[in-house]
């Protein structure tokens, strides 16, 4: 940078910086404002969220709603449980009244009278 003024490169940034003998202070204040003002947020917003709250539990309560944590809980405990007649339940080895060789017997006596005769002849063979 020759031909120019001394004070050029300072101008643009380089060589000497000055510091400032309060700046390790004034940065520490700014650290304490910005966790001061962090906190008041969320100081209001938890009071916010507390009146919600109890809004939300007023109207439950007027109307007989449950809290939708407490809904999902038995909605999930429902589901655990086996419902009678569902899809998924065990299935019994042999229903009651079902299997019986007597049952059968007369179940198949009863379907030979409406036969003709040689469907008959041909089944008994």
């Amino acid at each position: 940078m020759g031909g120019g003024p001394p004070d050029v490169g300072k101008m643009l940034g380089g060589e000497e910086k000055e510091e400032d003998p309060d700046a390790a202070s004034k940065e520490e204040e700014r650290q304490e404002a910005l966790r001061q003002q962090e906190d008041e947020r969320k100081g209001k917003y938890a009071k916010m969220e507390a009146e919600r709250e109890g809004m939300r539990q007023g109207i439950r309560d007027k109307y007989g709603l449950k809290k939708r944590e407490e809904a999902e809980a038995e909605a999930a405990a429902a589901a655990e449980e086996p419902a009678e007649g569902s899809l998924t339940r065990p299935k019994k080895l042999v229903p009651a009244g079902c299997g019986d060789e007597e049952e059968e017997e007369s179940i198949m006596d009863t379907v030979m009278k409406y036969l003709p005769g040689p469907l008959q002849d041909m089944l008994k063979k």
